[in-house]
């Protein structure tokens, strides 16, 4: 059996500590799991109050781990 800890902070810490959240990646998360684990608000409180940008696509969130200018080219 696997245990998770199921402390939002110890998630959000997780998620934006990972290399990529460090180095101005791009972090992918299942919406199903960040609603159970985390729920959607306060992930986004998160994306925001670092100054990334969020984007939905499908069953995905996208996190793009820097506050730079977006373009969506197609």
């Amino acid at each position: 059996m696997i245990l998770r800890p199921q402390d939002p902070d110890y998630w959000i810490a997780a998620i934006f500590s990972a290399k990529a959240a460090q180095n101005g990646g791009v972090v992918r998360r299942n919406r199903i799991w960040v609603e159970r684990e985390i729920g959607r608000a306060r992930f986004e409180d998160e994306v925001r109050k670092r100054g990334f940008h969020l984007l939905e696509t499908g069953q995905q969130l996208l996190v793009i781990c820097n506050s730079g200018q977006i373009r969506v080219v197609f």
